[in-house]
């Protein structure tokens, strides 16, 4: 998935550092492990029925319903901004691994020019959680496909999918997001769910606003703290370790 850079200043929230460890080693679950309604940790495989899923998403922190659309302001230090369009589109797709899931789609622009282009996948479980099962993305230089790196789809060359929202969301409960090795590793843990941040869109007020701190074992000295309020899903997202680019919420459109 696009690290996605940006987000509010939550600095009472580094005290909620429980979720630090859950970021470490990985699980020790047999080497296959029926997922249930627990959250995947590390490269642990999991063996996920396609008849727990659907792609109606609704966890109050990032629910998906088609139509529903996000736009965001990205700045990096250097001063570059660019434009990042996020909508939940009518599109399904059928993952390797038997489960049918969400198509949405993420489109970054610089001076109107494409940077990145991506198609992600998602589908919640019985319980709630909210699951990636991979991308299909492009890079773009010149308006030129450049490179397809990070693409992935859950079952095929070993890839397993992740959580991206756990339905039942608590500070230190840590999880990864996607893994793909070598492409792929993405983790996460909640920090806190008492929370409140402000972007362009508007204002959330403390206890409204859920914050994972989010790491890239490929990359890893990048840091991020991301934030979600309820009913909207992402409104920011910062980078306190290489990097500090900040993304934040223009506008929200709910789908019909």
């Amino acid at each position: 998935m696009r690290t996605k850079r940006s987000i509010a200043v939550v600095l009472g929230a580094f005290a909620a550092a429980g979720a630090v460890a859950m970021l470490g080693g990985e699980s020790n679950a047999s080497p296959e492990t029926a997922a249930g309604c627990q959250v995947p940790q590390g490269s642990e495989q999991v063996r996920l029925n396609p008849a727990d899923f659907t792609t109606r998403i609704d966890n109050p922190w990032w629910p998906m319903r088609p139509g529903t659309r996000w736009i965001y302001h990205e700045t990096d230090p250097e001063g570059t901004r660019q434009k990042v369009v996020v909508t939940v589109t009518q599109e399904t797709k059928r993952i390797a691994n038997g489960v049918t899931a969400r198509v949405v789609h993420d489109a970054v622009t610089e001076d109107g020019e494409f940077v990145e282009v991506t198609d992600d996948w998602y589908a919640q479980d019985k319980c709630g959680n909210v699951w990636y099962l991979g991308e299909a993305t492009k890079e773009y230089e010149n308006g030129k496909v450049v490179s397809t790196e990070g693409s992935f789809e859950a079952g095929v060359d070993g890839a397993q999918a992740g959580v991206i929202m756990p339905a039942k969301p608590r500070a230190g409960l840590g999880y990864r997001q996607e893994y793909y090795a070598g492409h792929a590793e993405d983790k996460a843990a909640v920090v806190s769910l008492a929370e409140q941040a402000e972007v362009p869109f508007g204002y959330f007020k403390k206890g409204r606003v859920l914050m994972t701190r989010d790491l890239n074992p490929l990359s890893p000295k990048i840091l991020e703290y991301k934030f979600y309020a309820r009913g909207i899903g992402p409104v920011l997202a910062i980078g306190v370790s290489g990097g500090s680019d900040r993304e934040e919420l223009l506008s929200f459109e709910r789908g019909r």
